[in-house]
C-alpha cells in the first residue's frame, strides 16, 4: 500500500529522519515505535502530508506522493486530536466530510456502531465531552471518510487506562471488519503489542529495526528504549 525509501528530513539544518525505509502492507497494523523525540511524530508527520520530506520516495498503490495520490485514503489523529469543541459531535463529523470534499454527505449509522458511546451525545457540544469521548470523536472524525490507512499519533498520551483497552479493540476491529491499515505511533509498548502486526523501532530518526511484532523482544527494547540508549 505504501512504500519508503531512504526517506530524510530537517527542521531546519536538524537532520531529524535518517534514511527511513519502510513498508505498509495493505490490511495490516504497524507500530512505530521509541523513546520521545527519536522521530515517531516526524515520520507520521511525512507520510500523512503534514511535512516535507527532503529526499528519498513514498509510494502509494505504485504512485509516487503519498499524500497527492491518496486524497480521502488516509486520515490521521493527530496528538492535539483537532476537534472543533464548540461544535455538535454531528458537526464535528460533518465537517470532517466536507475536509474531504464529502460536502454534504449523510452521516453513516455504521460510523456509530463503532462509537455506541457518542450516538447520544451527537447534539452535543465536543467540549461537554470526557477526554476519552473527545478521543472517540476524533477517531469518528476519521473514520467517517472511509480510509484506507488510519494514522494515530501517541493515541494513548491522556487516555485512561480503561480508555486504551478499549482502543486496542477498536483498532482490532477496524483491521478485521473493515479491513483498514493502520499506523500506530506509540513508545507505550503494551498497546503495539495488542494490536500491531509489524513494528518500526526509530532511534535518533533512524530505523534500527523492523519486523514482525513476535521479533520486538526484551533485548532489542532494553537495547534501543532501556534508560542507557539515551546515552548511547
Amino acid at each position: 500500500m505504501l512504500s519508503l525509501r531512504a526517506v530524510n528530513q530537517y527542521y531546519g539544518d536538524r537532520h531529524t529522519l535518517w534514511n527511513v525505509d519502510l513498508d505498509l502492507p495493505p490490511g495490516v497494523c504497524t507500530g512505530v515505535v521509541g523513546l520521545p523525540g527519536m522521530g515517531k511524530t516526524t515520520l507520521v508527520s511525512c507520510i500523512a502530508g503534514l511535512l516535507p520530506i527532503a529526499s528519498g520516495t513514498m509510494v502509494w498503490h505504485e504512485a509516487p506522493g503519498a499524500v497527492n495520490q491518496a486524497g480521502t485514503e488516509i486520515s490521521v489523529v493527530p496528538q492535539d486530536r483537532r476537534i472543533f469543541s464548540q461544535l455538535t459531535v454531528e458537526e464535528n463529523l460533518h465537517i470532517a466530510q466536507m475536509a474531504k470534499g464529502i460536502a454534504g454527505g449523510s452521516l453513516s449509522r455504521d460510523v456509530f456502531e463503532f462509537f455506541p458511546e457518542l450516538y447520544p451525545l451527537r447534539q452535543l457540544r465536543a467540549s461537554g465531552l470526557n477526554d476519552d469521548q473527545q478521543y472517540q470523536l476524533a477517531l469518528a472524525n476519521a473514520l467517517v471518510t472511509r480510509p484506507r490507512l488510519l494514522i494515530l499519533d501517541e493515541p494513548s498520551r491522556g487516555t485512561g487506562q480503561l480508555f486504551t483497552v478499549k482502543l486496542a479493540q477498536l483498532l482490532l476491529r477496524f483491521n478485521r471488519e473493515l479491513g483498514l491499515s493502520v499506523l500506530l505511533a506509540e513508545q507505550h509498548l503494551s498497546l503495539i503489542r495488542r494490536v500491531a502486526d509489524r513494528f518500526c523501532l526509530l532511534y535518533r530518526g533512524r530505523n534500527v529495526a523492523q519486523g514482525r511484532v513476535s521479533e520486538l523482544d526484551d533485548p532489542m527494547i532494553a537495547h534501543w528504549m532501556g534508560p542507557t540508549a539515551s546515552a548511547q
